[in-house]
C-alpha cells in the first residue's frame, strides 16, 4: 500500500470515478473487522460473478447461524446509548424426558455435565469487533436450557444502538475500550444484578472483561466465579504484523488511522464500493478469519454477514482504540479464578502469542492452542470451544461434574 494523506483519500474517494476505489479500500477496511489489513493475495476466483451471488443468497437461506433468540433486553449505558441483550433462562423442567424434549437441552446436559440441575449462575457472552452477538451461536445452542445465559451486542453494533456521542457528533468520535467496560457493568446491571457470574469474550469482548475488571474489581471479587478469553490480548495490537511483510505492515500502520477516518466520512460511499466488491471482500475475510481450508461455506457465509453488516463509520470509532489497549496490569486480578485462555494456532488477527503473554500473568489459568484455527475459532472449531467452556463451568461450581 503506497502511502497517501487522509485528504488524498477523501479527495480519492469523492471523485467521479473514485467509488470504485473506495469500494476495494472499503473491503480492506472490513478485513479489520476480522483485525486484518490491505496487501493480502486472494486466491484465483473460478466461477462466474452471478454464480457465486446466487450461491451467496442460497447460503442466507438455509443456514441456521445467527437464528437463535431469547428474551429481549436494554441495558443503559452511562452516556445514555441502549444496549441490546437477549437471555436465554434454564430449562426448568423437572424430569429428564421433558428436558430431552426441550431443544435437546438432556442430550446436551448428559454429555456435558451429567444429570444433575445446574448451580444459579449468570454465563455473560461478550462478542468481538464488527461482530454481534450471534458470532458465539454454537456455544449458545449448546448451553441452552442448561446455565443461565445473557448474549448482548456492543455498542454500535448488532441490535444495539450507535453509541450517543458518536451519533451527536456525526461519527468520527473514537470508542475506547475503557467505555466497553463500562457498558458491559450497564449489561450486568441490567440482566444479572445478583448471583454469581462467568464472564466470556472473544477478542475485542475480551478486552471488554479487562475494562470492566480494570474500572470495577469489587465486581470481579465479589460476583466472578470464572473468566474465558478467546482469541484476545492484553494489549500491544500495534506490533500485530497480520501475516505481512515488515515494510507492509509498517506501511499500513502509518496511513490506516488517517484513511480510516477520511472512509467513516464518506461512508455511503465506500458501502457502496463494498457490495461492489463481495468477492474480494469474502475471500479477505475467509483468510483472515480462519485457519483451515475446509470450512462449512455456510458458516464462512455467516462470518461475512457479521462483518459486512457493520458500517464503515463505526469501524473507523473503534479501530484507534485497540493500538491503545494495555491492560497487562489488570490480569492479576483474576488470578484466583478459574480462567481458560484460549486461542487459534493460526490466528493472524491477536496471534497466539498474545494469549500466551495472558498466561504468563494468569499462570494456573488453562491455556489451550487449537490447531488449524483462526480468530473466528468458536465458529470454526465449535466443539472444542464449547467441551473446554463446559469443562470451566465444571471448575467454576456454576454446574455440578458428572
Amino acid at each position: 500500500m503506497s502511502e497517501i494523506s487522509a485528504g488524498d483519500a477523501v479527495a480519492t474517494a469523492a471523485s467521479a470515478a473514485g467509488w470504485r476505489r473506495a469500494g476495494v479500500a472499503g473491503a480492506a477496511i472490513g478485513v479489520i473487522a476480522a483485525g486484518a489489513a490491505a496487501g493480502v493475495a486472494v486466491e484465483r476466483l473460478t466461477v462466474g460473478r452471478s454464480m457465486r451471488k446466487r450461491a451467496r443468497l442460497a447460503l442466507d437461506a438455509t443456514g441456521p447461524y445467527g437464528s437463535l433468540r431469547g428474551l429481549p433486553g436494554r441495558a443503559t449505558a452511562d452516556d445514555g446509548t441502549q444496549l441490546y441483550y437477549e437471555t436465554d433462562e434454564i430449562d426448568e423442567a423437572g424430569s429428564e424426558d421433558a428436558t430431552s424434549s426441550s431443544a435437546g437441552a438432556g442430550p446436551r446436559r448428559r454429555r456435558l455435565f451429567g444429570r444433575k440441575a445446574p448451580a444459579p449462575v449468570t454465563v455473560v457472552f461478550s462478542h468481538g469487533y464488527c461482530l454481534s452477538q450471534d458470532s458465539w451461536h454454537f456455544q449458545r445452542a449448546a448451553l441452552r436450557g442448561i446455565v443461565r445465559t445473557v448474549h448482548w451486542d456492543q455498542r454500535s453494533h448488532g441490535r444495539s444502538e450507535r453509541g450517543r456521542a458518536q451519533a451527536r457528533a456525526g461519527g468520527g468520535v473514537p470508542v475506547g475500550i475503557d467505555q466497553l467496560g463500562r457498558d458491559l457493568k450497564a449489561v450486568i446491571d441490567a440482566a444479572a444484578p445478583e448471583g454469581p457470574l462467568v464472564l466470556v469474550g472473544h477478542s475485542m469482548g475480551g478486552m471488554t472483561i479487562m475494562a470492566l475488571a480494570e474500572r470495577y474489581p469489587e465486581l470481579i471479587r465479589d460476583r466472578v466465579a470464572a473468566v474465558a478469553f478467546v482469541g484476545t490480548s492484553s494489549g500491544k495490537l500495534n506490533e500485530v504484523s497480520f501475516g505481512l511483510p515488515v515494510a507492509g505492515v509498517n506501511a499500513v500502520r502509518r496511513v490506516l488511522p488517517g484513511v480510516l477516518k477520511a472512509l467513516g466520512s464518506q461512508a455511503e460511499l465506500v458501502e457502496r464500493g463494498r457490495r461492489a466488491t463481495a468477492d474480494l471482500f469474502a475471500g479477505l475475510i475467509k483468510r483472515y478469519s480462519f485457519g483451515s481450508r475446509d470450512v462449512d461455506p455456510a458458516v464462512a457465509r455467516f462470518a461475512e454477514r457479521l462483518i459486512e453488516s457493520t458500517p464503515i463509520d463505526v469501524v473507523a470509532e473503534f479501530y484507534p482504540a485497540f493500538a491503545e489497549h494495555d491492560q497487562s496490569a489488570t490480569l492479576p486480578l483474576f488470578r484466583d479464578l478459574p480462567v481458560l485462555i484460549l486461542a487459534g494456532d493460526k490466528d493472524l488477527v491477536t496471534p497466539s502469542s498474545h494469549s500466551e503473554a495472558i498466561a504468563d500473568r494468569l499462570p494456573d489459568a488453562e491455556q489451550v492452542i487449537v490447531p488449524d484455527a483462526g480468530h473466528l475459532v468458536m465458529l470454526e472449531h465449535p466443539e472444542t470451544v464449547t467441551d473446554r467452556l463446559a469443562d470451566l463451568l465444571v471448575r467454576a461450581g456454576a454446574v455440578p461434574e458428572s
